[in-house]
């Protein structure tokens, strides 16, 4: 049995799962990647930079009050609606809520469909590397820099 999706992705999956037409559903991307605050340059470093994406990606992390914080930027829009839609899904979760969660609900948003395999691959990448960074914080909870 798998654990319960957090309410905020939830509610993020269900906006996009009644979309039906592919180009709104782009627009719902667009308009997250304007949202998306924009990410120091001293940020963007091999470390924090999502391998095995076309576009130029940077995930940062922090822990505070025992959860998890995101930031983060890409040089593609498509891909930074990506981006802006994980953070706000999962921002503000524990370390273990976002170790837990698999990226099946990718398939219910119906964005797989509309999306490149190669976009597809890189939400996927996104995503490990947010867990992968929930994972390191969960080892170390003073951390107070960026990972």
């Amino acid at each position: 049995m798998t654990a319960p999706r957090p309410a905020q992705l939830d509610k993020i999956v269900q906006r996009f799962a009644r979309i039906n037409d592919p180009k709104r559903r782009y627009e719902q991307l667009l308009w997250y990647a304007k949202k998306l605050e924009a990410l120091p340059s001293e940020a963007k470093v091999s470390e924090n930079k999502v391998q095995g994406c076309v576009s130029q990606v940077y995930i940062t992390a922090e822990l505070a009050d025992e959860k998890v914080h995101f930031k983060g930027d890409s040089d593609a829009q498509i891909t930074k609606g990506l981006l802006a839609m994980l953070i706000n899904a999962l921002n503000g979760l524990s370390p273990a809520e976002i170790v837990q969660l698999t990226p099946d609900f990718i398939k219910e948003t119906q964005l797989d469909v509309s999306l490149t395999p190669s976009r597809a691959n890189g939400f996927y990448n996104i995503f490990k590397l947010m867990q992968k960074k929930s994972l390191l914080l969960m080892g170390d909870k003073t951390a107070e820099a960026s990972v």
